[in-house]
């Protein structure tokens, strides 16, 4: 009987990992695939690129998307920008889906820079490509830039107004759609300190001897956190509400009232500059069965090495088609989609 009764071995005890603050730049770069750099812009830049993006903001509208037959609207106002160099006009289509997706219809044409964001991105574009000319390249990264020429360089760029202590926004990777496979994107705060949060997505091989852990980063005033190539692969990321809030206090009146001291304000903006890859133009999107262009999504719970990754298009007309949408679902094909080219393909060329 002693033998029948045997107690059943125990699975391995895997430890649930408490989050961890990531609280200055080195700890980011340690436990993360990101970088932050504190203080990116001049003082006077960071606060006139604040107030100008505040200015802005009254006109921006918060996001709305169809979830189980209902419309939900997100806590945040948000907006989009294309640089002005983009002439041939597809990168202004991508901004009308790009809206499309989160507000329920094709929006009209996005703004270009304001001249002091033009200003700012380019400190923004010197950074990132330091930092990524330190750094390996995955396979699937572009590669058509001409030798000498940046690495990165932002062509669009989405900005976010947080007002207050509750407003967020949940976990999400960005959407790849125009991005293409293992983006770089580079996130400038103004404002109001806030906590950016990721958290791993442990794949579906590793789930029985690990956990996906959660970080917490403070993001002050006029810092830079660059998400690197793999960190849409394999994190998720989201801005929490907090329980308490610090006042950003500017240094710099307002330009409008320059005879009046700076008021404390609870607001913080977020621009995300992104480079929109050529080979993942609008045009060489699929459309679904419901004949709307379709969204790329990275599989991470089956990664592998950088190289077989695995992207699939599906069908997104339910953000603007009352929540109905279709089951197109396609594996992407980067050969027989004629994309590229990218590192891998550079490793193949002859010597």
């Amino acid at each position: 009987m002693d033998v029948l009764h045997q107690t059943p071995t125990a699975k391995p005890s895997i430890p649930r990992l408490p989050p961890l603050t990531l609280s200055n730049p080195t700890m980011v770069a340690q436990h993360t695939p990101c970088t932050q750099h504190l203080s990116i812009l001049p003082p006077e830049l960071a606060c006139k690129l604040f107030y100008h993006m505040l200015d802005l903001s009254r006109s921006w509208s918060r996001n709305r998307w169809w979830l189980f037959d209902r419309v939900v609207e997100s806590p945040h106002r948000t907006s989009f920008f294309v640089r002005e160099y983009t002439t041939d006009g597809s990168w202004h289509e991508a901004a009308q889906y790009w809206q499309a997706m989160y507000n329920g219809r094709k929006t009209d044409p996005p703004d270009v820079f304001p001249e002091v964001m033009e200003a700012a991105c380019e400190y923004v574009e010197k950074v990132v490509n330091e930092e990524m000319s330190k750094r390996d390249r995955f396979p699937l990264e572009w590669a058509g830039h001409k030798p000498g020429d940046q690495l990165w360089h932002a062509n669009v760029a989405a900005a976010n107004c947080y007002e207050g202590r509750k407003e967020s926004v949940g976990f999400h990777s960005d959407q790849l759609t125009y991005l293409g496979p293992y983006p770089t994107i580079a996130s400038l705060s103004l404002g109001a300190s806030r906590t950016f949060r990721l958290r791993e997505v442990v794949p579906s091989d590793e789930i029985s001897t690990r956990h996906a852990r959660t970080f917490n980063v403070p993001l002050p005033h006029n810092s830079l956190f660059i998400m690197h190539a793999s960190t849409q692969e394999s994190f998720k990321h989201s801005v929490p509400p907090q329980s308490v809030l610090d006042l950003h206090r500017p240094l710099y009146p307002h330009p409008s009232r320059p005879s009046s001291p700076p008021e404390p304000t609870n607001r913080r903006i977020n621009i995300t500059f992104r480079f929109y890859r050529p080979d993942f133009n609008p045009k060489s999107t699929p459309r679904c069965k419901c004949g709307v262009p379709t969204i790329l999504r990275a599989d991470m719970k089956n990664r592998h090495d950088g190289k077989t990754d695995r992207y699939w298009w599906s069908c997104y007309a339910g953000a603007e088609n009352d929540g109905k949408g279709c089951d197109f679902w396609q594996v992407m094909d980067m050969k027989a989609e004629r994309r590229g080219p990218t590192f891998a393909d550079r490793s193949r060329e002859p010597i």
